[in-house]
Order: C-alpha cells, then sequence, then structure tokens
C-alpha cells in the first residue's frame, strides 16, 4: 500500500506564459508557490475476489473489468501509462477541485508517485512533473499550462521558466522573515464557484496572436516581483502589482472573471486590499489578495459571506507518506 501526499498551489504572476503555444517561441515566466493543502491517493493491489479488477474511490466510484471502462480520463490515462492492473485508488483533498489551485495536477503527481512506488521504483521530482505534463496535455489531450505539474512536484517558492528547450525551476531565496511577512499578508477567500480549467484556457487560445503583447507584460512582472521579494523595499508593492497583473490577465478573455467575481474584487480593495486576483485561468474558484496586517480585519469583514482559508507556504512537493510492501495479486 502506498499513500502520496501532494500540495496545491498558487500562481502569482506569469499564468498564461506557461502555455506551450506561448512559450516555445517567445519564453515564458511564472511565480508561484505551493502551500499547506493537499490531495491525498490512497493506492494498492485489490485481491481477486472481486467481480470487478479495479476499483476507483473519488468524488464516486467506479468499479471496472477493464482500463476503458475508467469514466475518470486522468485515471484512465495514468493507468493506461503506468500499465496498472488490479488496484484500488482512493483520492481525498483538503479542498475542492476545479477551483483555480491545480488540483488536477496534484492529483496526477500524486497518483504517478503512489503508482511508481507500488511498482517498487524511485521517480525523482522533474521525471513525475514531465509525466503527469504528458498525461494531462498530450493523452488527456485538455488545455492548459505545464506550471501546475512542476508546482505539485518540486513543491516551494519558485520561479519557473520555460522555453523551447524545456523548464528550469528556481527556488526565490529570501529570508524567513520576509517569506513570513509575505505569507502573513495573503488572504484566501472561496467565492463559492468552480470552472473547468481546460474551457476557460481553450477561450484564451482563441485568437492568440492578438494576446501575444499582453501576455509578455504578464511574464515581465515576473522579474518585478521577483526582485520586490528579494529585495528590501515595501512588500505592499507586490500587492499593487498583483492589482496590475489582474487587470491584464482578466482582459484576456470574457470567461476569466465574472460581474459576481468584479464585485467581490472591488468590494475586497476598498476595504483596504492593496491587490489581488482571481487564482487559476479564472471563472471560479479562489481570490486572493494581498493586505496590510492592519487591514485584515476590515477586508475579512466585507468579505464575510465567504469561506476565508487561512494557510501556510509549503516547500516539500509531493511525497510518499506511507509505504508497506506487497506482492502482486497473482491468485
Amino acid at each position: 500500500m502506498v499513500i502520496t501526499k501532494t500540495p496545491f498551489r498558487m500562481s502569482f504572476f506569469g499564468g498564461g506564459t506557461d502555455m506551450k503555444e506561448f512559450y516555445e517561441e517567445y519564453g515564458g515566466s511564472v511565480l508561484s508557490t505551493t502551500f499547506d493543502k493537499y490531495c491525498y491517493v490512497t493506492v494498492r493491489h485489490l485481491p481477486k475476489f472481486f467481480d470487478y479488477s479495479s476499483e476507483f474511490v473519488y468524488s464516486r466510484i467506479e468499479r471496472v473489468t477493464d482500463i476503458d471502462e475508467i469514466r475518470h480520463p486522468l485515471i484512465r490515462n495514468c493507468m493506461k501509462y503506468q500499465k496498472m492492473h488490479h488496484i484500488r485508488l482512493a483520492y481525498d483533498a483538503d479542498l475542492p477541485a476545479r477551483t483555480g489551485l491545480g488540483t488536477s495536477s496534484s492529483f496526477a503527481v500524486g497518483m504517478l508517485n503512489a503508482f511508481h512506488a507500488l511498482k517498487e521504483e524511485m521517480a525523482d521530482k522533474k521525471k513525475m512533473a514531465d509525466e503527469a505534463i504528458y498525461v494531462e496535455r498530450i493523452l488527456c489531450d485538455e488545455a492548459g499550462g505545464i506550471q501546475d505539474q512542476i508546482a505539485a512536484s518540486f513543491g516551494g517558492l519558485n520561479r519557473i521558466d520555460m522555453d523551447e528547450d524545456g523548464y528550469h525551476v528556481i527556488p526565490l531565496v529570501i529570508s524567513r522573515d520576509r517569506k513570513q511577512e509575505l505569507n502573513d499578508s495573503l488572504m484566501l477567500f472561496f467565492t463559492g464557484f468552480s470552472h473547468m480549467s481546460a474551457d476557460v484556457q481553450e477561450k484564451v487560445k482563441e485568437n492568440f496572436q492578438d494576446k501575444i503583447r499582453r501576455l509578455q507584460d504578464m511574464k515581465g512582472m515576473v522579474g518585478d516581483a521577483q526582485n520586490i521579494l528579494t529585495g528590501k523595499g515595501n512588500l505592499t508593492e507586490f500587492g499593487r502589482l498583483l492589482h496590475e497583473s489582474w487587470q491584464i490577465k482578466r482582459s484576456l478573455s470574457g470567461g476569466i472573471s465574472t460581474g459576481e467575481i468584479d464585485a467581490m474584487y472591488d468590494t475586497a480593495r476598498k476595504a483596504g486590499a492593496e491587490g489581488g486576483k482571481l487564482l487559476g485561468s479564472g471563472g471560479g474558484g479562489f481570490l486572493l489578495f494581498y493586505v496590510d496586517k492592519d487591514k485584515k480585519p476590515y477586508v475579512k469583514k466585507a468579505l464575510g459571506k465567504l469561506l476565508h482559508v487561512p494557510f501556510s507556504f509549503e516547500t516539500g512537493g509531493t511525497r510518499i507518506i506511507y509505504y508497506r510492501e506487497e506482492e502482486p495479486v497473482n491468485f
């Protein structure tokens, strides 16, 4: 039996530049972090006592006799890719799916990590990120970028640079106190809305050439944000840059924001938030705000109808938290 624990991520700057259509020609950059909300994947061999060969438990329960019968496309393609048979898999998570936190990619990374361990194989973080990208973008044929899989696998506060030759993960080296100040200045709220990331990404790809300049501007903000974090100036500038970036991002497609989300965002700004953004591709999920410490109670009160989710940064990425050797089921 294997249990993996894989973090979710929040992307601060550069989202959209991690799409292949952009970074292979112009180069992409993303600044993101993982935080202490996780998905858990439990996998074990399933004895041949049942009239089905594999069982999968997530928001529904699937019992199948053939891999092609699996309805969940990510599970089906990971099973095929890793040549898995006769298993029981269960998924659990601290936060809901389809909410802009890279949950599907965290699931992919955690599942592949568990599959390798069940087969008594060691897989490094790059291998798991690469495999998750391949499964989601090629086998599942879902639109989107590559930052989520990388963040979930490596973990931590990183700049991720991408070009036609691949990607590079660059950990941001800042003092513990400054990192804690950033963490303490961020507030996360659940809007109550969910979305399909691939659907929003498809809309962003429409008339893609017309959006190149705006994506280049968003890419440039990654370096600006890095300089703010690694410098000695006021971190409030980070919040103001978030606001500037969000205004550009929401202009990329009509599906990125909604009237309700715009109203929530404006309410937070009027209450004292320096800036913020809707996490993920857009359309729903979680709103993130940068708020000076003395103004946090006012923002929380103004958004009182929304669920406030406290969090802390994490650095571990995907990991195995339980491992017990099993003999493959042969009887």
